[in-house]
């Protein structure tokens, strides 16, 4: 049976993307997350600059934290600048904070940030997933398939 499509989120600009994330894990739910920025972070990613690509969330007392994401240094910044890869806490309800909790701790699940971006708004959210890990067996099913929907398109396209 196919896995059900995760919702879509109203994403303006979206500032940062983690495609291998897609590949290295199965998502089984999505979930839309604000940020709590400074004013210079805001800056940085409205220039488009950041990055999530070796960035996971964590559950640390009863809030959620985005570790080693890298939003670099506003250029125009003074001396408040600040730190790039500092943790940032993450906005969610206290639900389902406590729904990630027991799928992380029971389950062994991970959470993964596929994307970061600005809603209709202006808010900077993350686009959270709850996950669990691909064996490599699992991975080169995924690439066989991608391979295989690649050929059929390119023997469509020159038949048609």
């Amino acid at each position: 049976m196919a896995r059900p499509r995760p919702q879509e989120f109203d994403k303006v600009k979206t500032v940062a993307e983690n495609r291998r994330a897609r590949f290295d894990y199965f998502i089984e739910q999505v979930y839309e997350a604000g940020l709590v920025l400074t004013g210079t972070e805001v800056k940085s990613l409205r220039f488009g600059e950041g990055s999530i690509a070796e960035a996971y969330a964590e559950i640390k007392s009863d809030a959620v934290w985005l570790v080693n994401a890298n939003i670099p240094e506003f250029s125009h910044g003074n001396r408040f600048n600040h730190e790039p890869k500092r943790p940032r806490k993450l906005l969610l309800n206290e639900r389902q904070i406590n729904k990630l909790h027991g799928a992380v701790a029971r389950e062994g699940m991970t959470l993964v940030p596929l994307s970061v971006y600005f809603n209709a708004k202006g808010r900077a959210k993350v686009e959270l997933a709850l996950a669990k890990g691909k064996k490599t067996h699992d991975k080169r099913e995924t690439i066989k398939e991608r391979d295989w929907k690649r050929e059929q398109s390119r023997i469509l396209r020159d038949r048609g």
